[in-house]
């Protein structure tokens, strides 16, 4: 009997393909770092180059101020009405001798301005040895009482506090505060251009004018309220219309002169007629 055998068929196995077989190897190449190198060489150069020059250049401008033939001879001054030439070249820190191209315009002009009676400034330099400076004053119309009596001009800027021995010959506008001005800037601004826009028709008034005035009052309800120079009579005038009212008053107010004393107030707020109540 045919012994049957156990067949195993062994399976061989092909060789794993090596991994390496048939690679072909890649050299590096070095990095060329030559254009780099030469690149950052010439932007330090450039950055030292621009260095140097502006140090020369510096020096250079030192050199040439300190030189004898650009110093400041003449300071030339625009006319003045309140503040004195003296007064403008002291503030405006320079003096002869100074170098002409040290010195700082707009500094001198931001010194000027700190002025009150300043209003606008222009300086100029013109080589080799002049300085003009020119000043554009303040024009007080008028003097508010704040608590403390303050100038004001046509624009209704209040500008300068009352100091001893500056003049008292304005009409004074009162019913504002520092209060008012601190709350509501935009607002009593307003309220004093204003009044500068009522004095300017009471300028140009004939019969009664901005002579006959002694006061300008002011109230956020009643509106302005005139008080006149001879006897204090208040005249209201609400808040417009003006120019109407004062042309309708203006026929009686030389009438009304000689019997101011005997007169409690005027009443101009009204489109039609004009109230004298007698005292």
């Amino acid at each position: 009997m045919e012994t049957m055998r156990d067949l195993h068929v062994k399976t061989r196995l092909a060789p794993a393909p090596s991994r390496n077989k048939n690679r072909v190897k890649q050299e590096r190449k070095p990095i060329n770092w030559r254009p780099f190198v030469t690149w950052a060489s010439r932007a330090v150069c450039g950055v030292l180059g621009v260095a140097a020059v502006g140090g020369i250049g510096y020096e250079a401008y030192r050199l040439v101020s300190r030189t004898t033939f650009l110093k400041l001879e003449t300071v030339e001054v625009s006319p003045l009405h309140r503040l004195s030439r003296n007064e403008v070249i002291t503030e405006a820190g320079v003096r002869a001798g100074d170098p002409m191209l040290g010195l700082q315009l707009r500094r001198i002009g931001e010194q000027l301005a700190k002025n009150p009676w300043v209003k606008q400034v222009n300086v100029r330099r013109y080589f080799p040895h002049t300085l003009a400076i020119e000043v554009v004053e303040r024009q007080p119309v008028a003097i508010v009482n704040l608590g403390l009596l303050y100038y004001m001009d046509a624009q209704g800027e209040v500008f300068k506090p009352l100091t001893q021995g500056d003049s008292l010959n304005f009409p004074v506008i009162t019913g504002v505060s520092e209060d008012d001005l601190a709350r509501d800037p935009a607002g009593t601004k307003q309220t004093l251009t204003a009044a500068a826009a009522l004095m300017d028709l009471l300028r140009n008034g004939k019969a009664f004018n901005l002579a006959d005035v002694s006061e300008i009052h002011t109230d956020k309800g009643f509106g302005f309220t005139l008080f006149t120079a001879a006897g204090g009579v208040p005249v209201r005038l609400g808040n417009d219309g003006f120019e109407e009212k004062l042309a309708r008053f203006a026929k009686i107010y030389g009438d009304l002169q000689g019997a101011l004393a005997a007169v409690e107030y005027i009443d101009l707020d009204y489109h039609d007629k004009i109230i004298v109540k007698k005292g």
